[in-house]
């Protein structure tokens, strides 16, 4: 791996990003039942998994889960969260490469991930691991960069400090992105509101949890966290500041890969993989 591979940019933020990167509505498993008829009895690849994040509500559903995860730090810190869990296993993989059995999934989710991948291979791969009707969900807690002080302060700071916030940003992502990953006319998008409540400590560390802003020891470092301070004193009730988001749920299906499963599902159930407990 390369220093600038997208597998290791999180290496070194773990801790923060277990910290305070927020959860998923509470809607988003409602949801995914009546538009994609997601069932308990599913079994979900979870693909850049991170710190087990979107995990965790498929697993309180009844799924069992596939997290599939390059970075090791990462898997790490989820093994940590979930490792007990009978229905989890952790996976060393990645989007082009899961390691999963042929048709060996009813459902692939990958949350605040989609946009680091190698889309055309990722696509190869899901419908590869994917049985019909071959599921797919991409899913983003996307932060509201404007309607209060504290979300254009946010962003105006991430702007000015980040390292390459405008190249990374998934809101680079445009329906043209989906139309090819999908097809055009296989994917639908849903809404639903979500938010968190910061801390000063909880702040920062939702700060330097993304990829993008400059890590402890470079010089841009010390100056960030200056303004993010005085964002916090101009923001703040009580010592608390509200990042708001907009949960943003792509729902849509993939192509079979050469030699799966095919349309019908004529190809035997295979056993879902080796390492489940219980």
């Amino acid at each position: 791996m390369t220093a600038n591979d997208p597998r290791e940019r999180f290496s070194g933020r773990v801790e923060a990003y277990v910290r305070a990167r927020p959860g998923y509505p509470a809607g988003m498993i409602p949801l995914l039942r009546k538009e994609a008829a997601l069932a308990p009895s599913d079994a979900v690849a979870d693909v850049g998994s991170g710190t087990g994040i979107l995990s965790l509500p498929f697993l309180r559903f009844g799924n069992r889960v596939f997290a599939v995860e390059p970075n090791a730090g990462m898997r790490a810190a989820a093994e940590d969260l979930l490792g007990a869990e009978p229905n989890w296993r952790s996976v060393d993989g990645s989007a082009e490469a899961t390691t999963l059995a042929s048709g060996s999934v009813d459902f692939v989710a990958a949350g605040q991930a989609f946009h680091w991948f190698d889309r055309e291979r990722a696509r190869r791969e899901f419908g590869r691991i994917l049985r019909p009707p071959r599921r797919v969900v991409l899913v983003w807690n996307d932060r509201r960069t404007e309607g209060s002080a504290f979300s254009e302060g946010y962003e105006a700071l991430l702007r000015r400090h980040g390292t390459d916030y405008r190249a990374v940003d998934h809101k680079n992502l445009a329906p043209a992105d989906f139309d090819a990953f999908f097809r055009p006319g296989k994917w639908r998008l849903f809404t639903l509101p979500n938010a968190q409540e910061l801390d000063r400590e909880g702040l920062v560390a939702r700060l330097v949890s993304s990829s993008y802003t400059p890590p402890r020891g470079d010089p841009r470092h010390e100056a960030m966290l200056e303004d993010l301070e005085a964002l916090l004193r101009a923001s703040a009730r009580e010592g608390i500041v509200r990042m708001e988001y907009e949960t943003k749920i792509y729902v849509g299906s993939v192509e079979a890969a050469p030699g799966g499963p095919d349309a019908r599902g004529r190809s035997a159930r295979p056993a879902a993989p080796s390492g489940f407990r219980g």
